[in-house]
């Protein structure tokens, strides 16, 4: 994988990343990931590449609800269908600041953005077997609707899908 280039300044030997640069830097540097799961006949991947975006609701869980409270636009999220064969089958990216939902207070609501299909998808018991997660809460908390994703995890869908740009 080849970074780009950004232009650095100096000043008593701390290189620091100047201007419209330093907003690229970040926005590709420090995203962060997370995986939401939803059973595919009630909301699938397919449903959001055709509405594009969507509102993720009906989160409830505390733990669950602390993940999409930590969400900021830019952030990238793995859709994880739960029903059938479980597995991880698309990205969408996180387009507006965590909110209120408005039926419920005190739960929270996020906007996502379809950005594309994963396939094949990563199925969880390609994810289990690799005993490279172990520790992940999808391993070891596979009920968690919301949960953020490791970044080793990452690391490893950058390899497995290198043509995604994940």
């Amino acid at each position: 994988m080849q970074f780009p280039v950004y232009r650095t300044h100096s000043y008593k030997n701390r290189h620091t990343v100047s201007g419209l640069y330093w907003a690229k830097f970040i926005k590709i540097y420090l995203v962060n990931y997370f995986l939401a799961k939803s059973e595919p006949l009630v909301y699938s991947i397919s449903d959001l590449e055709r509405d594009h975006k969507t509102t993720w609701d009906g989160i409830k869980n505390a733990q669950a609800l602390q993940a999409v409270r930590s969400m900021k636009p830019g952030d990238r999220v793995f859709i994880y269908h739960s029903g059938g064969v479980s597995a991880i089958v698309g990205l969408a990216e996180v387009v507006s600041e965590p909110r209120e939902d408005p039926k419920t207070p005190k739960l929270a609501i996020v906007d996502l953005q379809f950005l594309c299909k994963i396939d094949p998808p990563t199925t969880l018991a390609e994810v289990k077997t690799s005993n490279l997660f172990n520790d992940w809460l999808l391993v070891r908390n596979s009920r968690l609707s919301t949960m953020p994703v490791p970044p080793k995890v990452v690391a490893w869908m950058k390899e497995r899908y290198p043509k995604l740009h994940l």
